[in-house]
This record gives structure tokens, sequence and C-alpha cells, in this order.
């Protein structure tokens, strides 16, 4: 493998302040990793086809960046729902098919894996509780935010505690939908029309999928922010399903955002 130095994620000024001392957190982008190809970079899907020996290499320095063993990166088999798992003293490596987890425990990076779907990271500081959830549209819309909120506060968190932050995610100039796509959101809430724009191709619309991200956790009683960088557009930092569909490639990797209590 290349002798490269550890990754260096992007943090956010908004979560480093609530999370206080002891809470770690990263987005990472892919840089500083070793695959190749069209995964070229930091790809830690595991789901990807992309060389296994190379995916848990990638693995290792996201987990070293936390100085934790790779053992400790806990990630999930995710599938676009509103499911949360809680990750205690006990976790051995397990990875059940939800979209969100949360913990009360040190020495454990909570990492969700995203290319286009939206990576939130969630702590409270104050009572020392993190979360991270995977939001597509599917999970946005079926409450995958708020059953993380939920998770955290029955580890022991405060609603006005909690600090949740969108990473790279799809940005709004780059997600064009059909309009039975439209019709299903609006069926769910008709103020959600705020969220699409006309684009160019008829019957079609632009979707923000931040905008309705931060929307929900503000409307779960949370502070919300964004780092405000989309995916697609962004080749040299991002993975993005979308744009390797546009190209007409066959697989994509997956970049992570993780967070962390540090062991006292």
């Amino acid at each position: 493998m290349q002798d490269l130095p550890l990754p260096t994620p992007i943090e956010s000024p908004l979560l480093r302040e609530a999370a206080g001392t002891r809470i770690r957190h990263g987005f990472f982008t892919r840089e500083g990793g070793v695959s190749e190809g069209i995964y070229a970079g930091l790809n830690v899907g595991v789901g990807s086809n992309d060389d296994r020996d190379r995916v848990m290499e990638n693995r290792a320095r996201v987990a070293a960046w936390f100085d934790l063993p790779v053992e400790k990166l806990a990630t999930v088999h995710q599938v676009h729902s509103p499911d949360v798992f809680v990750v205690d003293a006990s976790y051995t490596g397990e990875r059940p098919k939800v979209d969100a987890m949360v913990t009360a425990v040190p020495g454990v990076a909570l990492g969700v894996l995203s290319a286009d779907c939206g990576p939130i990271l969630f702590a409270d500081g104050r009572n020392q509780v993190v979360g991270a959830a995977h939001a597509g549209w599917k999970g946005a819309l079926t409450g995958v935010l708020e059953a993380t909120i939920d998770a955290m506060i029955s580890l022991g968190a405060a609603r006005e505690n909690i600090t949740a932050v969108l990473g790279p995610s799809i940005g709004p100039a780059s997600y064009e939908v059909g309009p039975e796509f439209v019709e299903r959101f609006l069926g769910v809430d008709p103020s959600y029309e705020a969220f699409f724009r006309p684009s160019d191709k008829p019957e079609h619309a632009m979707f923000d999928l931040p905008a309705l991200t931060l929307s929900r956790l503000r409307a779960a009683g949370v502070t919300a922010g964004s780092l405000d960088l989309d995916t697609y557009s962004d080749a040299d930092r991002f993975y993005s399903y979308r744009r390797t569909t546009h190209a007409g490639e066959p697989d994509y990797g997956r970049q992570v955002s993780a967070i962390s209590i540090r062991e006292e």
C-alpha cells in the first residue's frame, strides 16, 4: 500500500464548539486514501467492488485519525430506512441494516457512508452523547433524523443541547427529479413545495435535499447547520452516485463522516 499521511477531514466550527473537547468529528473527503481507478482516494465502501484490502486500509486510516483501531470504526448496512442502532459497551463490529447510530460510549467512532445522500453528525457535548445518520430523500422523508434525535435522548441527551451538521451531499443545482418524485413529497406535506424549483426540462424540478434536511432538524428542536458542499459538482473531493451514473461508470466509491467520544 502507498505510504500516505493520514487523511484530513473537514470539521464544522458549529459542531466543534457545541461538542466540546472530548468529542471529535470529521467529514472525510476522497483525499488521502489508497484506492485507484474509479475509486481513487479514500473509498471506505465495503459494498463497492473496490479491492477489499484497499478499502480496509482506507477505513484503518479513518480510524487512526480518531486514534482508534479499525475495529472501532462502527458503520452499518445502510438501507434508506428511519431505523437507528444504539452502540453500547458490548459492540463487537456488527453491521445491522439501519441508517443511523447513537452512542454514549467513549472509544468508538460512528461512521456513515455517503455518495450524494446527506451525512449528518449529531452531538450533545454537555451530556456526552453523539449520533450519525445517513439521510437521502427517503430517510429524510420517513424520519431518520427525528429517530436519531429520539435515540440520543434515550441515552441521556437533551434536545435543546443537540447540534446537528449536514456534511457533503448533493446540492440543489445538481438534483433534478421527475414529477412523480415531487408528487410523493407534496402528498406528505404540501408545504414541501418550497424545496423544489423548476428545471430546464419540462415537468421536472430541481430538489433541495439539504434544505429539507435542515428544515426537519430545526423543526425537531435541535440546532442545525450545513457545510454547504455539493458532492456532484466537486469530483476532486467527493464520490457521487449520480455523477457516476451520468458518466456511465460501473461503480462508485463512498466517503465517510464520523464522530467519536474520546476516552478520558
